[in-house]
């Protein structure tokens, strides 16, 4: 049974003198949460870049998920899946990732450029990972080349997103590197490579200008088995020298795994060994990946020992998932203050190019789908309060990256032929736009805490938690209840500001375990809601697991 301790919540007249009265059942007692903004105590400017979302060369995520081909009968554009285009256009998907992941650092870009029908076929990273059921020339296990680079870049302009691309620090030389950069940011018909380019499946005479870069990918573990001091002499050596077009590039490093601060303290004190002046100029991002997952046996290198089930889950298995994602706020402080003992003046942000839940296997559509996973409610608020913490961080992150686009892990949308559906997690990021290059400002949240059993001991977790941003007039607000049972009836102050108008959507289902489905797509659906303004106090219901988004204009 859930336990609420009530907090006594802060005190201070309201300055915001409006009412919101939503259609929940109006409960008895007063509000017993608050939430003040504070319009004039500004964070940082929230970079677009933080909604990015992830492609590896994993399971059915290119192949049946973006890639369909040009011949197929499922709507596509010159073999891109249309109805992935459609959707990603209605929330403005920045970025994306790609080839990896752990793929990028097994990956020759070359096999993935010219005609076609002549690329190599290559053993993917990921073959191991493929049951016995996956068959042994299935794209889960063979790579074919069939998308590349072009291909990729193709995506990308449909989409309106930019590439970030992942170079193969473990597997090829940084020459290749330097030669990948010629090949996507090269005038037309001024290099070799840049005619290449021009040539072949779906060839391009325009340079692709690719400004994001990153330098291998998790170096202290698939991507070579590195130290940190080994990282960053590789990190220097493939960043030393690189094609000086008109594209500014933006080189990001391997960062560390969730805590690792060893990993970070490493690479940073042996960077400046070199000079302060290579932060930011050299190193414009630190990446971190952090996961989300039940754990029973604490974390070890099996892809799925002590992972839970995506749709059997009790109480505390849905805390302990948020819980655990939450811990990135504190890691996100821990690396930045150890990238400040180096970085003095802080020139180097950090971009979070992996995140999201984890579940073990046996939720995914097919066996293809190597680590495809359902995705409820729960996952919803995962999403939320991770993309929270990101606007809470603006002045320090400056990208992430969702794992994974399609069909694998944290996957805001599920495909299988012909059929398509979008996830919760697509619902919350759509309802995020609003933060998008708005002005990330202060916000307290005071609510009581939600208490439960964990591992027969009594834990609690934090009982709202959201972000705010003013963009002009317009303040978006997003917050997260994760009480299962209990609305929050809630006080908003808009400090320094005056309330003109507001509206709200809401994404809530009763049953946490709520999930879409193609024979169900629509079962977990955000809603508009009514507010009135009619008082002289703001006062909003939050929906049980609810993600909710309050749009208020301002005097």
């Amino acid at each position: 049974m859930q336990k609420i301790d009530r907090r006594q919540f802060l005190g201070g007249a309201l300055v915001a003198t409006s009412a919101l009265t939503l259609g929940f059942p109006r409960s008895s007692k007063a509000a017993d949460s608050r939430i003040e903004v504070l319009v004039n105590e500004p964070i940082g400017t929230i970079n677009p870049n933080i909604y990015g979302h992830f492609v590896e060369h994993l399971g059915a995520v290119v192949y049946d998920g973006i890639w369909v081909g040009e011949n197929s009968r499922i709507p596509n554009i010159g073999g891109i899946r249309k109805e992935l285009v459609d959707a990603l256009k209605r929330i403005k998907a920045p970025l994306f990732r790609y080839p990896g992941g752990c793929f990028a650092d097994s990956y020759d870009w070359r096999d993935g450029i010219g005609e076609r029908s002549r690329r190599p076929k290559r053993t993917n990273f990921w073959y191991g990972v493929a049951g016995k059921d996956v068959a042994l020339n299935s794209t889960s296990r063979i790579e074919p080349n069939h998308f590349g680079t072009n291909e990729f870049m193709r995506f990308c302009q449909l989409v309106g997103g930019k590439p970030y691309l992942a170079a193969n620090l473990r597997g090829l030389p940084a020459q290749d590197f330097y030669e990948w950069i010629e090949y996507c940011n090269s005038p037309a018909g001024t290099t070799t490579l840049a005619e290449q380019r021009a040539t072949g499946s779906m060839g391009s005479r325009d340079p692709f200008n690719v400004e994001f870069w990153g330098i291998g990918n998790e170096s202290w573990g698939c991507g070579g088995e590195l130290l940190p001091d080994e990282y960053a002499q590789e990190f220097r050596r493939f960043t030393a020298a690189y094609p000086p077009y008109d594209v500014p590039l933006k080189f990001i490093g391997a960062g560390a795994s969730s805590d690792d601060l060893n990993w970070t303290r490493g690479f940073f004190s042996r960077m400046r060994e070199k000079g302060e002046g290579l932060f930011g100029r050299r190193v414009y991002a630190w990446g971190i990946h952090h996961y989300a997952w039940n754990v029973s046996a604490g974390r070890t290198t099996d892809w799925n020992d002590g992972k839970g089930d995506a749709l059997k889950f009790n109480t505390e298995q849905y805390f302990e998932l948020l819980r655990e994602a939450d811990r990135l706020d504190a890691f996100l402080q821990q690396h930045w203050t150890i990238m400040g003992e180096y970085d003095r003046q802080h020139r180097t942000k950090i971009a979070v190019d992996e995140w999201g839940s984890w579940h073990r296997p046996g939720t995914e559509l097919k066996p293809t789908h190597l680590l495809g996973q359902q995705n409820t409610m729960r996952d919803a608020l995962v999403a939320s309060l991770t993309l929270d913490i990101f606007n809470r961080n603006a002045d320090k992150v400056v990208m992430g990256n969702v794992a994974q686009l399609v069909n694998c892990l944290h996957s805001l949308f599920l495909a299988d032929g012909d059929k398509f559906i979008l996830t919760p997690t697509f619902h919350v990021f759509e309802m995020f736009m609003a933060h998008s290059a708005a002005q990330s400002v202060r916000t307290v949240f005071s609510a009581p805490t939600v208490s439960y059993d964990r591992n027969g001991k009594p834990a609690d977790f934090w009982g709202l938690q959201g972000s705010s941003s003013i963009n002009g007039k317009q303040l978006t607000m997003t917050v997260t209840n994760p009480h299962q049972t209990d609305v929050r009836e809630t006080e908003i102050a808009i400090r320094g500001a005056r309330i003109v108008s507001a509206k709200a959507r809401v994404l809530a289902e009763k049953d946490v375990h709520a999930y879409n489905s193609f024979e169900n797509p629509k079962t977990v659906e955000p809603r508009d809601e009514t507010v009135k303004i009619n008082t002289e106090t703001l006062v909003f219901r939050f929906a049980p697991a609810s993600v909710t988004q309050l749009q208020i204009t301002l005097a």
